[in-house]
């Protein structure tokens, strides 16, 4: 019989296996944690201010009026690229010109959260004037 031509004999055989296996478990590992921070970091809001949350969640990026403020509106923004988040229309309805897309945006606005605010919300909170609901729903002339 002839010989095996690219194999070594003996034991290094095993210990290149286990070589190759050594390094194809740690490039997996590194895969993973790769992965993982990629995950971490698209979680992770990215805030200027060095604040654990965006301002669009805290006090300062909501209106006391309701709604959202501009920096409100700002940090949401940049905490999901894409969106086409707005601030309220609140120009009086019977200023606004009738079939604009203020008028439609303010009217879409209004029906959507009559339906959250009756759906969704306690009877409790429904009658609260100080509730953020009740708040954006003036806010808008709703």
């Amino acid at each position: 019989m002839g010989m095996r031509v690219g194999r070594s004999s003996g034991r290094s055989c095993g210990i290149e296996k286990q070589i190759r296996k050594d390094e194809r478990q740690a490039a997996r590992e590194n895969r993973q944690a790769d992965r993982q921070a990629r995950r971490e970091e698209r979680r992770a809001p990215k805030m200027r201010s060095g604040g654990s949350t965006p301002a669009w969640q805290r006090k300062e990026g909501k209106n006391p009026s309701g709604g959202l403020n501009a920096k409100g509106v700002a940090s949401y923004r940049a905490a999901n690229p894409g969106s086409k988040l707005k601030t309220a229309v609140t120009t009086k309805p019977s200023k606004l010109k009738a079939g604009s897309k203020a008028a439609n945006r303010r009217k879409s606005f209004c029906a959507r959260m009559e339906g959250h605010k009756r759906k969704n919300t306690s009877a409790k909170t429904a009658r609260d004037p100080q509730s953020r609901i009740n708040k954006s729903l003036r806010k808008w002339n709703c």
